[in-house]
């Protein structure tokens, strides 16, 4: 086994166990650090396949945005040791048929897809072309997914500001403030 395939296998299995640890914590703010460790752990797998741009926007704009902004949120609020609801039996079993069917479709999706190698050198990368596509309006341009971005990370964080701070169904806004 070469060392390619075993950062490959290490990093395949952080993003699973973070994924799952992600979805099936019962505390917020140790949900956001898994996360984090998921979306770090994707980041890896980019630098192995010497896409440096895309693992250093993964980096910045998700791990460096979305979780930080999480994190934040859920540290303003106070309410650091709030733990979720336990989910009933119901939601679980439909939960591992939904995740067992979208496993199925993955499997199938990536057995069925032919694989070939290419004989061609990479090729190098122009910086100039990609900052004038960041900045470009036309239709290599990149300006609206920056500003769809930046509206998801208000989404972001709002979302995380109204989760963080729900209260019970007897509690008004003052007992809130005040807690």
């Amino acid at each position: 086994m070469t060392a390619n395939q075993l950062m490959f296998i290490l990093f395949s299995a952080m993003i699973v166990v973070f994924s799952v640890l992600t979805v099936t914590s019962r505390r917020i703010l140790r949900a956001a650090i898994f996360l984090l460790f998921v979306l770090v752990s994707t980041a890896g797998l980019y630098f192995m396949l010497n896409y440096q741009f895309m693992a250093a926007v993964q980096l910045t704009l998700y791990a460096g945005g979305i979780v930080v902004l999480f994190i934040f949120s859920i540290l303003l609020t106070s309410h650091i040791s709030q733990k979720f609801e336990p989910v009933g039996w119901k939601k679980s079993v439909f939960s591992a048929i939904a995740v067992t069917a979208g496993a199925i479709l993955a499997i199938i999706t990536i057995l069925d897809y032919n694989f070939s190698a290419t004989t061609q050198a990479a090729q190098e990368v122009n910086m100039k072309l990609i900052g004038k596509s960041l900045l470009a309006t036309g239709e290599d341009g990149f300006v609206l997914p920056f500003e769809v971005i930046s509206i998801l990370l208000i989404a972001a964080m709002v979302a995380a500001i109204v989760v963080a701070k729900k209260g019970g169904p007897g509690k008004t806004q003052s007992q809130i403030l005040n807690n």
